[in-house]
């Protein structure tokens, strides 16, 4: 080897050597994104949102750390859809994912793929609900469809696997120890971590089932609502506690039960196998912990709900909804807090981005409902609390009008990573940084489509600012709803036709019109999705 030879042998070493450790000094950097997702996680089951129901001490972790929104809402309070506009930053008349039905267009971009594309290492553990092989992900372990709660099956990019035992630590174990054993350290990672729980039908572990099933919870103040100062829609809709909630499925009721005691009323239609096909997943060391609460509840039902009236049945099942409901809540709160301890014991925590929120907010019995759907707020609005250290000053709150649709944007902002032009969203970044000044949005818009459907909510739009609500309900009806927020933040008195508000009102219809130019939906984009509804 001549002397030229190893001079430029040495020349290469030296630069290699350098884009190498300029890289190393470049990609810690960049932070790490951990999403976390609950399914159907109402913010009024969060005790940093004052709940008088729960203590969620570990999810308060995050709010007591850096930020608390309270204005947090979605743009269509159902799950797939909801997800769909997280990933895409766009609303659901344009992603094509208007409702739990309707496909999910899959040539457009998630916000995983831009990550994967910028040199993050991504991944996926939990529930996603539509889609088998996420988009953007090195690596997943993802619930199909709905997924159970006890013994859930998984599927993955190897093929698909059952584990045992409970869903909500199973999806803490895989996200901690991909974290732990699997990531690349040398590259910083965007992980989305999703809980099942609490969706329907609310079965929670066999601690959980037992310590909750003693525990008696606060009624809300519109339990009984009358809906006297409402329209068709709320009058309508088929979720209401008492004559909605299914005695099997919901309330754990054991078909042999029921049959035994003969016809029980209110008659409620039943999910088929909907005790037994959750039930039916659980080993027999699993039944036997199960059993004893089950016994305990079923000989309450027998012995006392034939004599009880209407109140008191309503009130029976509240208690029983709310025991389950809270219930799972308890062990997401649980295992959330392990992945906090593990980020804070691996020294992640300081340059990890931890954001937890839900696919949108759930009734807890308000108005007497459960599920979702409606814009108004207990559906609507979404828990989001969000740590960073050293960029978001700790313990603070915010009240802007925030969207599930400026999710994807944030993310890619923090990272230095440029959004695609299409997406509707905007970046949270000024309003972690504590910059509300820079933040121009009075108002969101709202869009929901799954009519004639399960549980009967109109389809609807609107628009939402701090102070008001203006709502279309439309498809076989054509009704307006007005409330004032502050005034009446309960949502029980509808407005619109009253003469003082009628400068409000003509304000909101002009500002929804342009909302919906903005956004690109219209009244043909309805007939559109109305059309496609019935083919």
């Amino acid at each position: 080897m001549n002397s030229l030879s190893k001079i430029l042998i040495v020349f290469f070493i030296s630069v290699n050597f350098s884009s190498c450790k300029k890289e190393e000094i470049v990609v810690p950097d960049r932070p790490n994104i951990l999403f976390i997702m609950s399914d159907d996680h109402a913010y009024q089951a969060i005790s940093a949102y004052g709940s008088q129901l729960i203590e969620t001490p570990n999810i308060d972790r995050i709010a007591e750390e850096g930020l608390l929104f309270t204005n947090a809402c979605v743009t269509n309070s159902i799950c797939a859809p909801s997800r769909a506009t997280i990933l895409t930053g766009k609303h659901t008349h344009i992603n094509g994912k208007i409702d739990n039905k309707m496909p999910f267009d899959t040539t457009q971009v998630t916000f995983p793929q831009l990550f994967q594309n910028a040199g993050y290492q991504t991944a996926m553990f939990g529930k996603l609900h539509f889609g088998n092989n996420p988009k953007g992900v090195d690596d997943f372990m993802i619930l199909p469809g709905q997924g159970h709660y006890i013994n859930p099956d998984f599927i993955t990019p190897r093929g698909d696997t059952t584990i045992t035992g409970y869903v909500t630590d199973i999806i803490t174990d895989l996200t901690i120890g991909w974290l732990d054993k699997k990531r690349n350290k040398e590259k910083p990672f965007m992980m989305m971590y999703l809980h099942k729980a609490p969706h329907r039908p609310w079965w929670p572990s066999p601690k959980k089932f037992k310590a909750y099933s003693k525990k008696t919870f606060p009624e809300p103040e519109s339990l009984f609502d009358d809906y006297k100062n409402r329209g068709t829609a709320a009058k309508t809709a088929e979720m209401n506690i008492y004559e909605h909630m299914m005695y099997n499925h919901d309330s754990k009721i054991r078909p042999e039960t029921i049959a035994a005691m003969g016809a029980v009323n209110p008659q409620v239609e039943e999910y088929k196998n909907g005790f037994y096909g959750p039930y039916g997943r659980a080993n027999a060391a699993q039944k036997e912990q199960y059993d004893v609460v089950l016994d305990s509840i079923n000989e309450d039902f027998k012995n006392h709900w034939p004599s009880m009236n209407k109140k008191e049945k309503m009130q029976w099942k509240y208690q029983r909804y709310m025991q389950d409901y809270l219930g799972t809540i308890s062990s997401v709160d649980d295992n959330v807090g392990r992945v906090l301890d593990y980020l804070d014991e691996s020294g992640l925590a300081e340059n990890t981005i931890v954001i937890y929120t839900s696919d949108q907010g759930f009734y807890l019995g308000e108005h007497g409902w459960f599920d979702k759907r409606f814009v108004y707020d207990e559906s609507f609005k979404t828990p989001l609390l969000i740590r960073w250290p050293n960029k978001i000053k700790a313990g603070t709150t915010n009240d802007e009008m925030v969207q599930n649709l400026d999710f994807a944007q944030t993310f890619l902002d923090a990272a230095g990573i440029t959004a695609p032009d299409d997406m509707q969203g905007e970046s949270l970044m000024p309003l972690l940084k504590g910059d509300t000044d820079s933040w121009s949005r009075e108002a969101v818009y709202y869009h929901y489509y799954e009519y004639p459907s399960v549980h009967m909510v109109k389809r609807h739009y609107a628009i939402v600012t701090k102070e008001y609500k203006l709502v279309h309900f439309y498809y076989d009806v054509d009704e307006w709803e007005l409330y004032d927020r502050l005034k009446d933040p309960q949502e029980m008195n509808n407005v619109y036709n009253d003469p003082a508000y009628a400068e409000v009102v003509q304000k909101l219809h002009s500002e929804l019109k342009e909302l919906r130019i903005q956004y690109k939906d219209s009244p043909e984009l309805d007939q559109k999705y109305i059309d496609l509804y019935h083919d």
